[in-house]
């Protein structure tokens, strides 16, 4: 069987690393595709899997060539995920809203501010639907003459991996989403062009697949997180005496793990945070905790802020865990923690793999990336949770103090079984991945889909829109979408 994987960027393909590496060992071809570059090490990653296993490869889309035509279908999508946070749904999640908000050119956000807002999304829908495929996309999908098209993470704001699925529509080609994140279903874009099928953890995104994107229970299959799957049966690259030497810890007494957060653009500095928290352990009335060593470990997509941040009471110290020797201290400063702490990260899920205590301040200036989300609550509430949390630092200490006297709630296994290996703890999430992508593979072909001619029809409208676009002023009113904005508002 042949594969064409396309994904935003090379670093998508960290969560789908065992995957690739077991389809390619068992006699398939796989192409990895990315529409843009980035400096977080996915090049690395996907050349290591090239390297590694016969049949796969690796290249760029055409997309990566932008013209007039893509700018129109960005400007239009952004501006129907900017409506679709408008929904009620989101009234308690601002950042949400406001991030859709930031993105969107001047002349959308004007449409929007119009009466009968489900008649102009509806209009939106039709326009967009008629902005022909950015050129080559049909030829890049065709030529590869692939038996799946497989998407990652399509429901980014904006998205242009929606051409994608319609080129494959076109031709005939079966087409599936690989969900890439908890949060992706509940806090991204909304899924406007179906694939066939949508590859997802558990129940509980099937059920958000419904909620927030319409999509059939038929279409969502449930495959366990296949990206956790090395975190399972895992033992520690060195004991604990070498571990805390080479991170630059005393190992005489117990150390706490704090993993930072990718926290929303715009958001406060978690290093200034951690600072606080640091010298709140510092100054407790728990004797545990004056002594307690401190890891911190800075999450890669916010190194700026810790450039000259001192820290004082803690230890800063890891990698970007993208190859197996990142991969090996990572997980062995988890496994040698007493305890994790964080705002709102997936190395929390992790933490509660490895089984150790795990903990979290719900603080007012963060409320945006922790409660203002949807996914944050699954860390509370599956399973009973597995996150202990406090308001306050002082209520914090007190939880934290306990939990080092051994004084834990109880396991975080009904959490990890149902989210992330919802067929058993036991059963390995990539085999049944692989073997879902076989079968959807191996089914017949469907049937070649026209542009249907509501678009046809609308493709005038589309014409005079680009040429409008080309007038300098108009052209900065479509296209930036900070400027303007009294345009909008007004």
């Amino acid at each position: 069987m042949t594969i064409l994987f396309i994904a935003r960027h090379f670093t998508y393909f960290r969560n789908f690393e065992s995957v690739i590496a077991s389809l390619a060992g068992r006699g398939h071809t796989v192409h990895l595709a990315a529409d843009r570059e980035e400096s977080l090490g996915g090049r690395e990653l996907v050349d290591r899997l090239a390297a590694g296993c016969p049949g796969v490869t690796v290249g760029f889309t055409p997309v990566r060539e932008f013209g007039r035509y893509t700018r129109l279908a960005r400007a239009l999508r952004l501006g129907l995920d900017y409506l679709r946070y408008s929904d009620p749904r989101y009234d308690t999640m601002p950042k949400l809203r406001q991030r859709a908000y930031e993105r969107t050119p001047a002349f959308v956000l004007a449409l929007a501010r119009l009466p009968f807002r489900a008649a102009t999304m509806r209009l939106l829908e039709l326009v967009e639907e008629a902005v022909p495929c950015h050129r080559g996309v049909e030829e890049f999908v065709g030529g590869r003459r692939p038996d799946l098209v497989l998407v990652t993470p399509l429901i980014e704001l904006g998205s242009p991996q929606i051409d994608y699925v319609r080129a494959a529509r076109r031709l005939g080609i079966r087409t599936a989403l690989c969900v890439w994140s908890w949060d992706h279903l509940s806090s991204k874009a909304l899924i406007r062009v179906l694939p066939d099928y949508l590859i997802v953890w558990n129940e509980i995104q099937r059920e958000e697949a419904a909620r927030f994107h319409g999509v059939p229970a038929d279409r969502v299959l449930v495959t366990g997180a296949q990206c956790f799957d090395r975190w399972f049966g895992r033992m520690p690259s060195q004991d604990r005496a070498a571990f805390c030497r080479r991170a630059g810890l005393p190992d005489d007494r117990p150390f706490v793990l704090y993993v930072c957060s990718a926290l929303f653009r715009g958001s406060p500095s978690e290093a200034a945070f951690v600072r606080e928290w640091v010298a709140a352990l510092r100054a407790s009335g728990e004797p545990e905790l004056r002594r307690l060593n401190i890891l911190v470990r800075p999450h890669p997509q916010r190194l700026d802020e810790w450039r000259d941040a001192a820290l004082e009471g803690a230890v800063r110290w890891g990698s970007n865990p993208i190859d197996e020797p990142g991969r090996a201290d990572y997980f062995d400063s988890m496994y040698h923690s007493a305890a994790v702490v964080g705002l709102n990260t997936s190395a929390l899920v992790e933490a509660a793999i490895v089984d150790r205590p795990v903990y979290t301040i719900l603080r007012p200036e963060f409320r945006d990336n922790q409660e203002g989300t949807f996914h944050f609550h699954h860390l509370l509430t599956v399973g009973n949770g597995f996150l202990t949390a406090a308001r306050t630092l002082e209520e914090h200490a007190g939880q934290l103090a306990a939990g080092l006297r051994g004084e834990r709630r109880a396991s975080n296994q009904a959490f990890v079984e149902r989210f992330i290996r919802p067929r058993g703890l036991t059963v390995a999430s990539t085999p049944v991945f692989v073997e879902t992508v076989e079968r959807i593979g191996a089914s017949s072909t469907r049937e070649r889909q026209r542009v249907p001619a509501r678009a046809l029809l609308m493709r005038p409208l589309v014409y005079a829109l680009v040429l409008a676009g080309r007038l300098p002023l108009v052209q900065r009113i479509y296209w930036n979408p900070q400027k303007f904005r009294s345009l909008a508002n007004a």
